[in-house]
């Protein structure tokens, strides 16, 4: 496999690929990563911004009957793809382009119109309409990158990414998505070209088209890294011809994942609460995924996990300033001067208070308590429990009124709405028990609702009052990330 210089596969969002000036930027990004490092790239992009929302806003009007509004939407998004088409492609050029985009578009009418006609949206239904945006914008960024003179191919990420059959929350199926990639990509990569792919988008055994869920892109290109470095190491460990030598080393770097996005990467704090927060350079993959779940948007939660597993760097850029260092996500232990990484939120969380004296002394409690919640498919965040009481939030209150119905069956049961939560992040907090309680001082006057830290004791995590996060925020964040950079002691000494 002539790739010795490496593998970087290019994940490059919405806004990103908003419009031809958006992708004229990519094609410039890709052809400086080609100048400076020789790596071989691999591109995988989001639909252009705004397009998944419309699509699913179109399955809600099939739905009801509205065929006016689906016929105007989907004649909008084939205007908004062919008007790009034209700016970035010479004419000689565009016409096969946009052919394909026309089929493609009749396609998503055709699945509307079934839609309307029924009056219902499956999940595989649904799944065909919203893979539309990542399916037409990856043929037109394909048709850009040759215009601007970089070797490119189309790839159909259908035939890339194996999945299950739950639709609309496919899972990815690591041996079929290998060979696949073995099939589909690589022989594009030794040929000397760009394979182009839509994220989110795969399909099941049968071809069936499935998604990855919402922010699936991140997730897709993770899979097509951790992929693509499995092959490597699979052709590195193989055998050369006469030779029984099957423990071969390879000299290629591993793959990396570059997130491209509208930041400047991971930053400190929420920008919409804190005024100039830092990007923060380097972070851990459990600081990383941390951040992710407690509602640092710039990463989607699931790509960690396909990185962490193979121990593939992640990197988070920002299209429209490109020079820029970003965040770097890796595996081993960050050296910072600062004690923590950043700071975290969630906002409209829900506390559900459950008290019983039937806990004391009794086992199978909790038990019954998440039983509940699972049942009503809603995930829990963050848990205290005392004698006599457990106190859980969550973000999805859809079947709050089930819940609440069934919990007071067996405890009774305070909601509190209008909630919000704070995540302190960084691995210090696991060896320096005192750091915890350091935070917390600076949080002084702020009613707390609820404190907990995880068993990985790389986060510490509060409820409070969703008025009172913004002061909350902004003053720790005053406290911690002051200039000049504060050290644990002083830290200690501000607090």
């Amino acid at each position: 496999m002539a790739l010795t210089s490496g593998v970087v596969v290019m994940k490059f969002g919405g806004t990103s690929v908003a419009d031809a000036a958006a992708i004229r930027r990519l094609a410039g990004i890709v052809a400086a990563e080609q100048a400076r490092t020789k790596r071989a790239p691999i591109v995988v992009v989001s639909a252009l911004a705004g397009v998944t929302d419309t699509l699913l806003a179109l399955a809600r009007a099939s739905v009801a009957g509205d065929r006016a509004v689906v016929q105007k939407g989907v004649e909008d998004i084939g205007r908004r793809h062919a008007e790009a088409a034209a700016e970035l492609l010479e004419p000689s050029g565009a016409a096969a382009v946009l052919d394909a985009l026309a089929v493609q578009v009749e396609e998503l009418l055709a699945v509307l119109t079934a839609v309307s006609i029924l009056r219902e949206a499956s999940p595989r239904s649904l799944d065909g309409i919203a893979s539309t945006g990542e399916l037409l914008s990856s043929r037109l960024v394909a048709a850009a990158l040759e215009e601007s003179g970089i070797r490119s191919a189309w790839v159909d990420a259908r035939r890339v990414i194996a999945t299950d059959e739950v639709y609309t929350c496919a899972a990815p199926l690591p041996g079929p998505t290998r060979e696949a990639v073995s099939r589909e990509i690589v022989p594009v990569l030794e040929a000397g070209q760009v394979p182009v792919l839509g994220g989110y988008v795969g399909a099941t055994a049968e071809g069936v088209t499935t998604t990855l869920g919402r922010g699936g892109s991140d997730y897709s290109a993770a899979i097509v890294a951790a992929a693509v470095r499995d092959i490597l190491l699979g052709a590195a460990r193989a055998p050369s011809p006469g030779s029984d030598d099957s423990t071969a080393t390879t000299d290629t770097p591993p793959p990396e994942i570059q997130i491209w996005t509208d930041v400047d990467g991971m930053l400190t704090a929420d920008p919409r609460i804190v005024h100039a927060p830092r990007v923060v350079p380097q972070l851990s993959f459990g600081e990383a995924s941390e951040l992710a779940y407690f509602g640092a948007k710039v990463l989607h939660p699931s790509t960690i996990l396909p990185a962490v597993e193979r121990d593939i760097p992640v990197r988070i850029l920002n299209s429209r300033r490109p020079e820029g260092a970003g965040t770097l996500i890796t595996s081993g232990a960050v050296s910072s001067e600062r004690p923590i990484a950043a700071l975290a939120c969630k906002r409209n969380i829900t506390v559900i208070d459950v008290t019983s004296t039937r806990m004391l002394m009794a086992h199978g409690f909790l038990r019954r308590l998440f039983e509940v919640f699972e049942r009503c498919s809603t995930p829990v965040d963050v848990v205290t429990t005392s004698e006599v009481s457990v106190s859980v939030t969550v973000d999805d209150d859809r079947s709050l009124e089930a819940i609440i119905s069934a919990l007071r069956v067996f405890a009774e049961v305070l909601v509190e709405r209008d909630m919000a939560i704070l995540c302190v992040v960084g691995d210090r907090l696991r060896g320096d028990p005192a750091l915890a309680v350091r935070l917390l001082g600076s949080l002084e006057g702020f009613p707390l609702r609820m404190v907990s830290q995880a068993a990985s004791r790389r986060n510490l995590t509060v409820v409070l009052h969703e008025r009172d996060l913004g002061d909350a925020m902004t003053r720790l964040h005053g406290v911690w990330f002051s200039e000049p950079a504060w050290t644990l002691a002083e830290a200690g000494a501000g607090a």
